[in-house]
């Protein structure tokens, strides 16, 4: 039954031992000085960790000082996180607080259920809007007071069952369950399987009916959740797993529930209360949306080099932010900072310094001689740009190869083209490669020996006071989240092979074995970073070398593949959130399980409804703009790596088949950079054991459809605030950076979907002035910062192609 009492752990005394006072501290100084030997094994290359604190336990562990080892014992394990960050938005005791209530349930499911249906039905409208989860937590908060005003603090009993709808105030363990119902539901914006399905039916005219669409949905989100259960002794349990996001979170509950001004001492002098300095940053940034949103559109890609010279290539390809370079990134808009690779203030510098290194190189100098040069007949493209192309620079018709039913053709492929990539996106393919095996490398090298330590000690492990609290709770199981795992398996083989899917179960197995694989090595990246790689182009690179030509089986090999593993990060980041609140553990599991089975059904009833009610939908001329493009771009994807396959794009003499050297770039060169970790000296130890080449590599992993210009602008942001502020005040970062950060993204949030609401589904028309419409009379704003432009009925590249 979900409302049940919670058993308590029961205390078990112990008689000490009698031992005189001397060998007292002399034990104690010894386990403390092995502790901090075992802490210093464990957390020597965490980029995370100060290196004043690991300088510290050097210096205890080399003078065999057992009163300093007791001292910082106690300083970074026993009293608090050893994170400053940690330390600073999650409190280091827990409050006995009712979580698991009926109040916390209804408003979380009719939040679920309302956030599911409206994300769902504008996934399938151009543009689009999405109710975030940080709307959720700023939203439920009155909601939680209202429920307060409504209902009595009274017990009632129907047939025997005692409860009550208001065991007092609104709570912020409340508070969290009903946030991670909703991020179970559509963290991830709506439900990814939805993509496929409507691929599927609309661009496939396949329709296997309600059975197959319900157990696809629910198979994709629960194998995750199993997933993210039986990996908690790896990515959630150990205190070096930060989860950045999460301290976000925590610091807007504890805003919220909690308003006691600062005290000066700890924040260079000031004094405001977050949650009041949340409701300023937050109004403040709910009314300058309006202008990069509404009155100065010009503000968001400020490239002001293109508006003096609009018509000029090299000056637009150079300095453009949507199909150029980005050189000289400025933006006055947050949507831009934080659009594609989320909040620069979350993640710690390291993570920033790396992704944006990787941008500098690989999509600035390497790109530039590569494009400037005309390799992969650059000069018939502009410098990035996420669609496909053809031998005459116009974008790819994935029409002309295809026969009457929508069944690759090959000879049809042949008499059209071969498919072109513009620089940046050939790039992307490569980095991902490199990517996906940098990342297995580096957790075996850097963090092998802490993964076959957490293995070992499962829930005994005790880094620092937070899993000690957790103690207290009963666990959910080991078996529950196995038993999941195995039940949505089996599932899936139905999903699979109970319809004519043309995905064989041998193919479901091995791609069953990609999240295996890869859930705990990029949950470790993501965890100390706040930075997820993608493995979408390891799933559709794998699925067409094993069935070319099987589109549809091609898209179930990623949903499956590729959104399993992200929803176990997912999952897992929400289950590391009720650990740093102190959440009773199965209250997370079930709430996080009901959440997901039940949006699922609601997205699959709202899409199904959508599909069957909106006069023609998906097509390009539909008059409310409800075009399907996320569909769309699954079904073109589909196509072009389900039926013309990797193999004539990346193998023997493709075009690309050069980008296959990157899989060895990836796998090597975290070995470098560990032995340079391990042999530096002192001085340049810090640089070194915070390089990481799974991030350098696939930390811009969002380009495209994000540019080098946004990542550059996020890094600009990064490094005013997690380098600059966080030294020269760090008093107030550690207080007022992460509720900045919330408050920034909560107000573009409520401001976006209050224009979109009031402005876009209404036909308003922007105010015409330069603002709005010049600034886009660019090439780089329309795409024709190319060099180069093919005669009518001309043609470029290789006469014959694979």
């Amino acid at each position: 039954m979900v409302f049940s009492f919670r058993k308590r752990a029961v205390a078990e005394e112990i008689a000490p031992a009698s031992i005189s006072s001397n060998e007292a501290v002399e034990v104690t100084g010894a386990e403390a000085l092995n502790t901090l030997k075992h802490f210093e094994e464990q957390h020597k290359l965490d980029p995370n960790l100060p290196i004043q604190e690991l300088n510290d336990v050097d210096t205890a562990l080399a003078t065999g000082n057992a009163e300093k080892g007791v001292e910082i014992e106690t300083a970074l394990l026993e009293e608090n996180s050893p994170y400053p960050e940690v330390r600073a938005a999650v409190r280091n005791y827990d409050v006995d607080l009712p979580a698991n209530t009926i109040r916390a349930w209804v408003i979380g499911l009719i939040l679920c259920t309302v956030g599911s249906a409206v994300n769902m039905l504008f996934s399938l409208r151009n543009p689009t809007i999405s109710i975030t989860t940080y709307v959720i937590q700023l939203v439920s908060y009155p909601i939680g007071l209202l429920w307060d005003m409504i209902f009595p603090d009274r017990q009632f009993s129907i047939l025997g069952v005692k409860f009550n709808l208001k065991p007092g105030k609104f709570n912020f363990k409340e508070h969290v369950i009903i946030v991670v119902m909703s991020n179970a539901a559509y963290g991830g914006g709506f439900l990814y399987a939805t993509d496929v399905l409507i691929a599927q039916q609309v661009f496939y005219k396949q329709h296997f009916g309600w059975g197959f669409q319900l157990l696809f949905g629910i198979t994709t989100l629960c194998t995750g959740y199993g997933l993210a259960g039986l990996g908690r002794r790896f990515l959630v349990w150990p205190a070096a797993m930060i989860w950045p996001s999460d301290l976000v979170n925590a610091s807007l509950f504890y805003a919220l529930h909690d308003h006691s001004p600062t005290d000066p001492a700890n924040a260079n002098g000031w004094r405001i209360s977050r949650y009041r300095w949340f409701l300023y940053i937050l109004g403040g940034g709910f009314v300058w949306y309006w202008f990069p949103g509404w009155i100065f559109q010009g503000l968001s890609y400020f490239t002001f080099v293109c508006w003096a010279a609009p018509k000029s290539v090299v000056v637009n390809k150079l300095f453009g932010g949507l199909h150029g370079y980005g050189l000289l990134p400025t933006t006055l808009d947050w949507t831009v900072v934080s659009g594609y690779a989320l909040s620069p203030l979350i993640p710690p510098f390291h993570a920033i310094a790396n992704t944006v290194a990787g941008v500098i190189i690989f999509f600035l100098i390497v790109s530039m001689g590569l494009h400037f040069s005309g390799k992969w007949y650059a000069d018939y493209f502009v410098v990035q740009s996420s669609s496909a192309f053809d031998n005459t620079g116009a974008v790819y018709d994935v029409s002309r190869i295809l026969n009457e039913d929508l069944i690759f053709d090959e000879a049809k492929y042949h008499s059209y083209s071969p498919l072109f990539l513009s620089t940046q996106f050939a790039l992307c393919y490569g980095l991902s490669f490199a990517a996906a095996a940098a990342v297995i490398v580096h957790v075996a090298l850097y963090h092998g020996k802490q993964v076959i330590s957490q293995f070992k000690l499962a829930r005994r492990q005790a880094d620092d006071v937070h899993m000690r609290l957790m103690r207290k709770y009963r666990d959910a199981e080991d078996w529950w989240y196995l038993a999941l795992f195995v039940i949505m398996i089996g599932l899936s083989f139905v999903v699979c092979c109970a319809w004519p899917t043309g995905f064989p179960a041998w193919a479901y197995v091995v791609c069953i074995v990609i999240p295996l694989v890869w859930t705990i090595p990029i949950g470790i990246i993501q965890a100390i970073t706040n930075i997820q790689l993608g493995l979408n182009v390891l799933t559709e690179f794998i699925i067409g070398y094993m069935l070319p030509g099987h589109p549809l089986a091609m898209m179930m090999f990623k949903n499956y593949g590729y959104i399993c593993m992200s929803q176990a990060l997912y999952f897992s980041q929400d289950l590391k959130l009720g650990h740093y609140m102190k959440v009773p553990p199965r209250a997370m599991f079930w709430s996080q399980l009901v959440a997901s089975i039940w949006s699922a059904i609601v997205q699959i009833a709202v899409m199904n409804w959508a599909l069957g009610t909106i006069p023609n939908i998906c097509a390009d001329d539909q008059p409310d703009n409800y075009t399907c493009p996320n569909g769309r771009v699954f079904y073109t994807a589909s196509v072009i790596w389900g039926a013309i396959g990797p193999a004539r794009m990346f193998s023997g003499g493709a075009i690309y088949s050069s980008l296959q050297w990157f899989w060895l770039v990836g796998a090597i060169t975290p070995v470098i950079t560990w032995f340079a970790a391990r042999r530096a000296p002192k001085s340049m130890f810090n640089f070194f054991r915070s390089i990481n080449m799974p991030l350098f590599f696939g930390g811009s992993n969002m380009i495209p459809p994000a540019t080098a210009y946004t990542y550059l602008c996020w890094g600009t942001v990064g490094f005013i605030f997690n380098y600059f502020i966080k030294r020269r005040w760090s008093g107030w970062w550690l207080q007022y950076n992460y509720i900045t950060s919330a408050a920034l993204d909560c107000g573009l949030a409520i401001s976006t979907i209050i224009i979109f609401f009031t402005l876009y589904l209404t036909s308003a028309q922007l105010p015409k002035w330069y603002g709005n419409y010049d600034v886009f009379d660019t090439l780089d704003q329309t795409g024709m910062a190319i060099k180069t432009f093919v005669a009518e009925g001309e043609t470029f590249g290789p006469t014959s192609w694979p």
